[in-house]
């Protein structure tokens, strides 16, 4: 990811996060240790790795990690401070390890991680080399390699002609193995497909070149995956570069203005609920 600020801005960024991240990373070990873990925690089922009462006193090593990471690096995240703090918040609201995908692993994943201690997070990225790179510095996160099918290019024939695919259809769509629909995700690791995500953020695959991937499959295939929900809650989904066309015309028609509840700078947040509606015709 490309640094998007100016070095004195940067300096500034890299202090509001230390801070904010020392923190949060007390914050959550201090909300963990009063919840009562017996009825918040997800079961292990969802894949959620539990925390030990012995650990809930003590910061985990990947928020301490994190510290030390943001405390001496120049590289700061992508987002900025307003538009990180939405997905803080809501992780902070749960008071319980949560279930977090993301797409994109870059130089805001151990931040992620660090937010969710206890939990399950998750990161997809189509570069296998850039995996290998940040996984030799940050050893402690999980993640996939994913190929997309999809290009820049083709986003306005997709989102114009994705209904005359019936394995596109909202009522009738579904991701593994789905190969006919072009813009589900069908061949991601069964973790992915036998989990059900509380939040789920949308910051990749590249999106700013003909031939990139595009957000395109990232969000209907994050739609579906909300929607398809089989437990109680809604989904929360994040979808950052607002301000770009494709993501634009992709939020309104899969993730829907009616399930937006916050947006700040180039993120918008949207509380998506499960749907058992067998004869929709359209996603919003």
């Amino acid at each position: 990811m490309k640094n998007r600020y100016p070095l004195q801005q940067r300096k500034l960024f890299i202090g509001l996060a230390t801070v904010g991240l020392i923190g949060a990373a007390l914050f959550i070990a201090t909300a963990i240790t009063a919840s009562d873990t017996s009825s918040l925690h997800c079961p292990i089922s969802t894949g959620i790795r539990t925390r030990s009462n012995d650990d809930n006193n003590n910061p985990t090593p990947i928020q301490l990690q994190s510290i030390l990471h943001y405390a001496t690096s120049r590289v700061v995240p992508q987002q900025s401070v307003s538009e990180i703090k939405i997905s803080f918040d809501v992780l902070k609201s749960y008071n319980r390890p949560c279930n977090f995908l993301v797409f994109g692993l870059g130089h805001d994943s151990l931040m992620w991680a660090s937010f969710n201690p206890g939990g399950n997070t998750l990161f997809l990225e189509e570069d296998p080399r850039w995996v290998q790179a940040v996984l030799k510095d940050a050893p402690g996160l999980r993640a996939h390699t994913v190929r997309y099918r999809t290009q820049l290019r083709e986003a306005h024939k997709l989102i114009t002609s994705y209904r005359s695919e019936p394995t596109c259809s909202p009522s009738k769509t579904f991701l593994r193995g789905n190969k006919a629909c072009k813009l589900a995700l069908e061949n991601l690791p069964d973790e992915v497909y036998d989990t059900e995500w509380d939040l789920i953020m949308l910051d990749a695959p590249k999106g700013y070149y003909a031939e990139a991937p595009g957000r395109m499959a990232a969000v209907f295939s994050a739609a579906v995956m909300a929607r398809n929900r089989k437990g109680s809650g809604v989904t929360h989904v994040f979808l950052h570069d607002v301000d770009r066309k494709v993501e634009k015309a992709y939020a309104e028609e899969f993730l829907c203005k009616k399930n937006m509840v916050k947006g700040v700078g180039r993120l918008w947040h949207f509380k998506i609920p499960p749907s058992n509606n067998t004869d929709a015709d359209r996603f919003c």
